[in-house]
């Protein structure tokens, strides 16, 4: 396992690999969503598609994938799917991101992002750190780099929240409110 800080990165191997989005398990503290955004060349979504999180679990090309949430040993996590090897070539990062609902991160008790092999085995581990104000994150990036793929440790929030996230990546908010989702069934 390979415990990473804030903009270090680490190889990644060329299978599925799960991400969980953490936190502790304490009554009151704010709910934490995950989503991956597959950004092109230029940084940005090529359309609606391009953001995977539960209301939208699967993007077409089946290879990222919102598996839900679950809960154990004091913990919460939120699960994505990620089949690197096959995302199409025009995707060059796909993006780890929270968001969070009741709260800013700076409330979020041991938030952290962990990358795992289908099999289980740790890859790499990113504990955030100096969180206050934000309501949006991009906790992590996995990249494209020398015909394989990186894992970084991103940690930007953002205090302008989900809407500044997704138009820094170029998802379209009408009207500049905050895009919300369905609340989950």
């Amino acid at each position: 396992m390979t415990q990473i800080t804030k903009g270090a990165n680490t190889p990644v191997p060329s299978e599925l690999l799960r991400v969980a989005v953490c936190r502790r398990n304490v009554a009151g503290a704010p709910a934490v969503d995950a989503s991956a955004l597959l950004l092109d060349a230029n940084g940005k979504v090529r359309g609606d598609a391009d953001l995977v999180f539960y209301n939208q679990p699967q993007h077409p090309s089946g290879t990222v994938r919102h598996l839900g949430t679950n809960e154990g040993n004091g913990q919460l996590a939120e699960w994505l799917e990620f089949d690197l090897p096959r995302v199409e070539p025009a995707v060059q990062r796909v993006l780890i991101t929270g968001s969070c609902d009741g709260g800013a991160f700076g409330s979020v008790p041991g938030l952290y992002a962990q990358v795992l092999t289908g099999a289980g085995a740790m890859v790499a581990l990113y504990a955030v750190d100096g969180a206050t104000t934000e309501t949006a994150f991009v906790l992590g990036e996995f990249y494209r780099r020398d015909g394989g793929w990186k894992f970084r440790a991103v940690g930007q929030g953002y205090a302008s929240g989900l809407a500044g996230l997704a138009t820094d990546f170029g998802i379209a908010v009408d009207g500049g409110e905050t895009p919300q989702a369905p609340p989950p069934p």
